[in-house]
């Protein structure tokens, strides 16, 4: 969907009209795609805006950072008070929130570690990732024939720029073929996630997702959901996944900060389940939202107010 602008942006340490938020055309993150960033949302609750997970995904920010040997030039407290102010100078309710490190201008070499580092954090209003119906009626995918990177390749627990190269050709290649996302399977041939969200896999009333051993990124919604499936009531077990267990799963949904809570009722045009939202799936959407919107106590701590 069309971004659309907003009017602030935190810019190392300063705030900056939306179209005066520049970078060099020699950064070298641009040549490289040595960038971390995160995605966030707030959600519109009777209390004003809220930022969900933000903690969580700050620490893994740094995480980031860190293994991409990139310097961070602010303390977490400080990106999270820019974070939080991002969205209240911008008047936001319910917002898409992205923090961005990247390497600027000086070496246009492979080791960019001489570049200055710069951060950056803008939100914009963006609705639901895999279209307005997905929440309800559940998206098609196609298992991809892009694989996940291997152990020892890239660090998969990093949110790092470069990477998404990798999860482009897995949504361009499903989107070519009439589909609306696609999966990635491990270097061994099991379940990895999609381009951009988690994988859950629901058996016989046991919620299955893949291991971080299966180079999955860790998401943060990916854990939300565990606690609140366990919460619930429900067994949650990280294990391998093999391909065919998607075809004759009950239920599968996607997770993460852009797609929440997402069903699947195909894959590979074989039809999941009853061919829509399934009962598990339907609770612990209900559950994510209701606690998101404000209507039930945020028993979790997973909201930080935009006050």
């Amino acid at each position: 969907m069309p971004m659309q602008k907003s009017e602030w942006i935190w810019q190392n340490g300063k705030w900056v009209v939306w179209d005066d938020a520049t970078v060099h055309i020699s950064a070298h993150a641009l040549h490289y795609g040595s960038s971390v960033f995160e995605g966030l949302r707030a959600y519109s609750t009777p209390d004003g805006p809220a930022v969900f997970c933000l903690e969580e995904h700050t620490l893994r920010l740094f995480n980031s950072c860190k293994i991409a040997r990139i310097d961070m030039p602010y303390t977490p407290e400080q990106i999270n008070a820019a974070t939080v102010e991002t969205v209240k100078r911008n008047k936001l309710q319910s917002c898409y929130i992205r923090p961005l490190v990247f390497r600027g201008v000086d070496s246009i070499g492979v080791d960019g570690r001489s570049c200055p580092t710069e951060v950056v954090i803008f939100a914009i209003e963006w609705g639901r990732y895999l279209g307005p119906e997905a929440i309800e009626q559940g998206v098609d995918v196609m298992v991809s024939s892009w694989r996940r990177m291997a152990p020892g390749t890239l660090p998969a627990m990093a949110k790092i720029g470069g990477q998404y190269v990798g999860s482009q050709l897995i949504t361009m290649e499903a989107k070519d073929n009439g589909f609306t996302e696609g999966i990635a399977l491990d270097v061994n041939g099991y379940v990895s996630e999609g381009a951009g969200e988690n994988l859950f896999v629901v058996m016989d009333g046991v919620i299955h997702t893949p291991p971080l051993a299966s180079s999955i990124l860790g998401g943060i919604t990916r854990q939300c959901v565990m606690t609140l499936a366990e919460d619930l009531g429900y067994e949650v077990r990280q294990q391998t996944i093999a391909r065919e267990m998607l075809y004759i799963a009950d239920e599968v949904f996607f997770t993460g900060t852009a797609a929440e809570v997402s069903p699947i009722r195909s894959v590979d045009r074989v039809q999941i389940g009853s061919g829509s939202r399934g009962p598990i799936t339907a609770r612990i959407q209900q559950e994510f939202f209701d606690i998101t919107a404000g209507k039930i106590p945020d028993r979790f701590n997973w909201l930080t107010p935009v006050k």
